[in-house]
């Protein structure tokens, strides 16, 4: 499947700012089952970037605006394809606990994505959970699916239910939230049960066109960035979930930046100098490109 993605992000001050710096992890990676085809980040006012990798293999583009401006415009836009997934079989088809042994010689690499963060915390429901779904003498693969089900199961999509930075105890305690939360509830089962896990920011398609007709649910999360989740299995084999949507994530969606948690995948974060406060708006469309059959004339 081929994509057109524009991500716009307004922001709008109350007063004016004298200067803004920003760090945007908008740049879709080349992966197996995803191929960039074109991407570029604009500016309203124009300013300059530069460019790094950060800790976790992300594009990253600095941006520092050192005048003042009352309005600042991110706009993103990309042409990506996406390939259809094939899960590793033979990995998910492991128990839990041989699968752990197995991973546990990749701890350098891993280390990272199996520790708590301030956005994904351990907990008593988190460890309960750990030994629900994920005992070690579960198969891997069924142990993930009954998770991720879960999870889409027992806790509300309620767009607005919760902030950037709500603790993950209250989303337990709520049994609500949106599609970050819901990927932090499942990093933090899957860190307690001693499996590798990553947090994903990206776009997902909802329908694709004339789905809707034939009775298809659509998918949620298409309005902003999407979240969901990464597990490594055995073979180093990055595995995706998404809880909100209760499925393997497929050709519908499509990665951005990778973390431990929403606040290391963010798309854009930054800082401005103002008396004044900031307003957000977000607009994010993905649209699936078809291409055009090529006929032979007579």
């Amino acid at each position: 499947m081929r994509f057109r993605v524009t991500h716009v992000t307004y922001y709008r001050y109350t007063a004016p700012v004298a200067e803004a710096h920003l760090e945007l992890r908008l740049t879709p990676p080349q992966r197996e089952n995803q191929r960039v085809e074109f991407h570029r980040i604009r500016l309203q006012p124009a300013a300059k970037s530069s460019s790094y990798t950060d800790y976790f293999g992300n594009e990253t583009s600095v941006v520092s605006v050192p005048y003042r401006h009352s309005r600042l415009t991110v706009k993103s836009e990309a042409v990506v394809e996406t390939l259809p997934v094939e899960l590793p079989g033979r990995s998910l088809e492991l128990p839990v606990q041989e699968a752990r042994q197995i991973l546990a010689s990749t701890l350098p690499f891993t280390y990272d994505y199996l520790q708590p963060t301030g956005m994904v915390k351990i907990g008593r429901e988190a460890t309960q959970w750990a030994r629900r779904y994920l005992g070690g003498n579960a198969g891997l693969g069924a142990g993930l699916q009954a998770l991720n089900h879960a999870i889409y199961d027992q806790f509300k999509y309620h767009s607005g239910s919760t902030e950037f930075s709500t603790d993950l105890r209250e989303i337990w305690k709520q049994r609500a939230g949106v599609c970050q939360d819901f990927a932090h509830v499942m990093l933090s089962v899957l860190r307690t049960a001693g499996l590798p896990s990553r947090y994903v920011c990206g776009y997902i398609e909802t329908t694709p066109p004339g789905e809707a007709a034939k009775g298809r649910v659509w998918l949620v999360g298409s309005v902003a960035t999407h979240a969901w989740v990464e597990v490594l299995v055995p073979g180093q084999i990055w595995v995706a979930l998404d809880p909100t949507n209760d499925r393997w994530c497929g050709e519908q969606h499509i990665a951005v930046s990778v973390g431990r948690d929403a606040c290391e995948a963010s798309p854009i974060r930054g800082t401005f100098k103002s008396s004044g406060r900031q307003v957000l708006k977000v607009r994010v469309n993905v649209k699936r490109l078809f291409r055009q059959r090529v006929t032979s004339g007579a």
